[in-house]
């Protein structure tokens, strides 16, 4: 039982057997007691679940906090906030791609389910890359900074803009390289349909297929901010992937609460701006000003914490008209 203790990129092998077995357990306990057959779910059922993801999120940050002290753990929490805000743009996007697609609400819960299983392979690599190349080149975290410092003053200043999910690359391939049906079939991804030519039994992909495609597209893209800003709270491998992959196993279960009420955070993305341009400016800062002193982690927290509140909170009040509107 040596092995539990060995370090594996700087914590011991047991933290992350532990991690491991709690995403195993809630993806099986999702899939497999939770959501047993394909019904669709209720903004209260979706907000009663988010809970539950969240405060099983907030419980593994505090045994961090425990086990491996109290900055690790403000860096898990500040990790956490940031993901977990930054998915609320994403949900916006995956809500299109159902839309365009025509999946309804009923199947869109097991396709998010195996795109969450496929982003946290994908966000591992990716986290892998970034940390590989941190380790080896300290300059890239400036890199990572000046990004996220460039992406959060795109974000204050660019207007809204519609996103055409058929004129998506990867759509526009898989239609021309693969055999697509024009229908769903139930909540399968293939199916064997007749040939046009030959009429012998062919294999074929079906829009919910093509949606789960573009919806772990459409995560990489926005990877490309988040894991970034990570980064630059961390190099902590452990803390690193646990934050990225708490945030995303709740995201399925938030989507149908927030994807009804989406309109209502239309300030968010000006509080991520100055979120990503504060993360990005507190490494120069920590670097040239300080003269390499640690950034203060609970003041990180605080503001960062405090950005996304706000953001949220403003949201909300100016457009609290639009919840009381009579639907059509």
């Amino acid at each position: 039982m040596d092995f539990l203790v060995i370090d594996w990129l700087g914590t011991p092998v047991w933290f992350w057997l532990v991690f491991l077995g709690l995403v195993v357990a809630l993806t099986a306990f999702d899939l497999g007691v939770l959501h047993k057959e394909d019904k669709e779910m209720g903004i209260a059922e979706s907000l009663k679940l988010s809970a539950f993801y969240i405060g099983i999120a907030l419980l593994f940050g505090g045994w961090i906090w425990f086990e491996k002290g109290a900055d690790p753990g403000i860096k898990y929490f500040t990790g956490f906030f940031i993901e977990k805000a930054l998915s609320i743009d994403n949900v916006f996007v995956i809500s299109l791609i159902f839309t365009f697609f025509a999946i309804p609400r009923k199947y869109q819960y097991r396709a998010l389910l195996w795109g969450i299983v496929a982003v946290i392979v994908l966000r591992g690599l990716m986290i892998a890359a970034g940390a590989a190349l941190v380790e080896e080149f300290y300059w890239v975290l400036y890199v990572f900074a000046a990004f996220l410092i460039g992406t959060g003053i795109k974000m204050l200043f660019a207007g809204s803009h519609e996103i055409d999910v058929a004129k998506n690359p990867v759509v526009r391939w898989i239609s021309t390289h693969m055999r697509v049906t024009k229908e769903l079939h139930g909540e399968k991804f293939f199916v064997m349909v007749p040939d046009d030519k030959t009429g012998a039994l062919v294999r074929a992909a079906t829009p919910l297929f093509l949606a789960l495609v573009i919806i772990n597209v459409a995560d990489l893209v926005f990877a490309v901010d988040s894991v970034p800003a990570i980064f630059a709270i961390t190099t902590d491998m452990f803390i690193v992937f646990t934050s990225n992959i708490m945030a995303i196993l709740g995201l399925r279960a938030l989507y149908f609460a927030l994807a009804a009420m989406v309109h209502r955070f239309e300030y968010l993305k000006y509080a991520l701006a100055l979120v990503l341009v504060f993360i990005g400016s507190k490494i120069y800062v920590s670097d040239f000003v300080m003269g390499g002193a640690k950034f203060p982690p609970i003041l990180s927290l605080g503001v960062t914490f405090a950005l996304i509140l706000g953001g949220i909170g403003f949201s909300l009040w100016k457009t609290r008209d639009a919840a009381t509107l009579p639907k059509s």
